[in-house]
């Protein structure tokens, strides 16, 4: 019975009568927090076209090098047209005598010389002869390729002589002055999407550097494979380090709200239990069940189980149990606590 009692004090009071713990602590408090959509897009160049010719026709001249930066409207190609030019001048030469036979038309009508349906087909020869030059003038047109829009070529992939077809690739051409980058949104975050957010991107190619822009728009629809729905950002890019084609780190940000945010050391899984270590005013511990929602930056939000105001254990979790005595101290403390072998009796001489 006496050895019986001797024990009754069980593990609690064991730990009560160990030595203190040094661990750190902090009192948890509600902070504003900003939570954020991760994703990975690709860029895509606000403007972009492969330049290609309409017509089939050997090249003539060509008016730009690989990776040049070209106005709208610059020349850049010219197709041989030859026959094209010698069939405008007949043309032209039609379009002049259907003038001048309509004029002389008109001054024999108005001597009533010559019937008013006579008038009528000289204006309608006319009409013809000027439409047929539009159309070789058109013709002509297709033979000078120029830039649609300002931007920056890419490869040159014809040479002068090469024989070019409709659809014939000539250079890309991409206005990267500002980009898109298209993401994939789960379809579960979908309502916390809207038109103006403030999107973070960062790649690979640029480490360390953060790209801002702006949620421009929502697909219409969700992939009914993916259940997801793209979202399109929008980026300034002066420098022009954004390319079509870039892997970029999406993070979108939401509206600012109030969390209860502690350190997420302080968070203990064991299984499917999840809890913290408060103190409580005799400086010993116990276990408080938690609910966790988002993580990031080094920090987890407890939306069930913990109150403000609560003072916890953050650092120096690993050797606690509940019941024990813990003593405010430094973090290489707590570690080292955490790290210190077992001690081992030395053996008894025999």
């Amino acid at each position: 019975m006496a050895l019986a009692g001797c024990g009754g004090g069980g593990e609690s009071g064991a730990a009560q009568g160990a030595a203190a713990v040094p661990v750190t602590t902090t009192v948890a408090q509600p902070r504003q927090w900003n939570d954020s959509v991760a994703a990975l897009g690709t860029v895509q160049a606000r403007e972009s076209v492969t330049v290609t010719a309409k017509v089939s026709e050997t090249v003539q001249r060509v008016h730009f090098d690989s990776g040049d930066e070209v106005a709208a409207g610059t020349v850049l190609v010219e197709l041989t047209g030859n026959q094209q030019q010698a069939t405008l001048q007949a043309a032209e030469a039609a379009r002049v005598e259907a003038e001048q036979q309509y004029l002389r038309g008109q001054e024999l009508a108005a001597q009533q010389l010559i019937a008013r349906a006579s008038l009528d087909t000289l204006r309608a020869t006319r009409d013809a002869a000027r439409a047929n030059v539009a159309e070789m003038r058109a013709n002509i047109g297709d033979r000078t390729i120029r830039a649609p829009f300002a931007g920056v070529l890419g490869l040159r992939q014809v040479s002068p002589g090469a024989l070019v077809t409709p659809g014939t690739p000539i250079a890309t051409l991409d206005d990267i002055g500002s980009v898109y980058v298209d993401f994939p949104v789960p379809e579960t975050q979908f309502s916390r999407v809207m038109p103006g957010q403030r999107v973070i991107g960062r790649t690979a190619a640029w480490p360390g550097q953060v790209f801002e822009g702006v949620v421009q728009t929502i697909d219409a629809r969700i992939d009914p494979a993916s259940r997801a729905v793209v979202v399109r950002g929008a980026f300034d890019n002066p420098d022009r380090r954004l390319r079509p084609g870039m892997l970029v780190q999406v993070s979108l940000q939401q509206a600012s709200r109030e969390a209860l945010m502690i350190p997420e050391l302080a968070v203990v899984q064991v299984g499917r239990d999840t809890f913290v270590y408060r103190v409580l005013e005799d400086e010993t511990v116990e276990q408080l069940p938690v609910a966790i929602g988002v993580r990031g930056e080094g920090l987890a939000e407890v939306v069930e189980g913990l109150e403000p105001g609560t003072r916890i254990v953050v650092d120096g979790v690993g050797k606690l149990r509940p019941g024990m005595r813990i003593v405010e101290g430094t973090v290489q403390e707590a570690r080292a606590q955490q790290a210190e072998p077992p001690a081992v009796a030395p053996a008894e001489p025999e």
